[in-house]
């Protein structure tokens, strides 16, 4: 007796209730493609971090990227009654949103006689938990949700989206104010420690607090401290701090002469114009403490939109740094907006 079902039961039930795959080999072979989408939700901290490739377990999209595409070539081996696939293509797309989200695209291609949403959806599970795995050390709370089809095409019911414009997100610009306008909210300020003993838990970093209290009395957003091992790890958390959308970033430590004291050296390369001047007043403010100040490195400037300064990594060495900005804060951020009233 035939077990074929009826055109409205699912296509991989029969009539008996049990499972089966679908036989497909009177279809006919087209060009197929889908896309499908995931998005993964974390703090605003942890984006700059994975922006950067500053993830402790190195470049999470990189490796987000590669796992979507194993995701997709595996589908028959995961989904018991899909069909295996010459795959021809796979792309995996991120978005990255500032406040702390990653909406995950996963694009499949074949030339076949069954579609590939499953690939797509597959691909892009695979990528969004594998991101997951990458920030779980640094972000127990994140989460994954909105999973779903996108767009499709080929085969015999044809095109359809429910995006039709998948990629156009357009960048909000901020613009200018006047110098009358009032700010419509407070600033994003940032904290970069450089410290490998703080970042391997050694000891607590002692100077974050004390620059977090001086950033709220001055009226900033302040994000909490991101601190990364002395070196390289610097300029890549920077640059996603700078990403993140931070009026200010203010670093500590690694301004010495160990051969791993390399924060000035990463802040030069994002600066476009520095102001030699603040510099001069933290070491002549240092110097009247301690003559040691005097072997302090360290830049400030406007990278972008954003101040950036480095402070020292001892607590009384980022006092004596605040001091001398405390004057000029507000002044530099109003500059940067254009709210100088010139």
């Amino acid at each position: 007796m035939s077990q074929e079902q009826p055109p409205s039961a699912l296509s991989h039930v029969r009539a008996d209730g049990s499972a089966h795959m679908v036989d497909v080999s009177a279809k006919a072979e087209t060009s197929r493609e889908a896309t499908a989408e995931a998005t993964l939700h974390t703090t605003a901290e942890v984006l700059a971090l994975v922006s950067a490739a500053g993830m402790p377990k190195g470049d999470a999209l990189a490796v987000a990227r590669i796992a979507g595409i194993m995701g997709a070539k595996k589908t028959s081996e995961l989904i018991p009654l899909c069909h295996p696939l010459p795959i021809s293509k796979v792309v995996i797309d991120f978005e990255l949103d500032p406040a702390g989200s990653v909406r995950i695209l996963a694009t499949v291609k074949t030339r076949g006689v069954t579609g590939v949403e499953m690939e797509a959806l597959t691909a892009v599970s695979t990528a969004a938990l594998a991101l997951y795995d990458m920030i779980k050390a640094v972000d127990k709370h994140a989460s994954i949700d909105g999973m779903r089809v996108l767009a499709k095409s080929g085969g015999k019911s044809g095109s359809w989206n429910i995006a039709p414009q998948l990629h156009e997100n357009p960048p909000r610009r901020t613009p200018r104010m006047s110098a009358c306008e009032p700010l419509p909210g407070p600033r994003k300020a940032a904290i970069l420690i450089s410290s490998t003993r703080a970042a391997l838990g050694i000891y607590e970093d002692a100077s974050a607090p004390v620059i977090s209290d001086w950033l709220q009395e001055h009226n900033f957003d302040v994000m909490p401290a991101v601190i990364v091992p002395d070196g390289p790890s610097v300029g890549a958390a920077l640059q996603g701090l700078l990403l993140a959308g931070t009026r200010v970033i203010i670093t500590s430590g690694g301004t010495g002469l160990n051969p791993d004291d390399t924060t000035p050296e990463e802040t030069e390369t994002l600066l476009n114009r520095t102001i030699p001047g603040i510099m001069e007043a933290l070491r002549a403010t240092g110097r009247a403490n301690t003559p040691l100040a005097a072997l302090s490195r360290g830049h400030a400037g406007v990278a972008g939109e954003t101040f950036i300064v480095n402070l020292p990594g001892s607590p009384s060495g980022v006092m004596d740094g605040l001091t001398v900005l405390s004057p000029l804060i507000e002044h530099i951020c109003d500059q940067i907006e254009g709210r100088h009233g010139h």
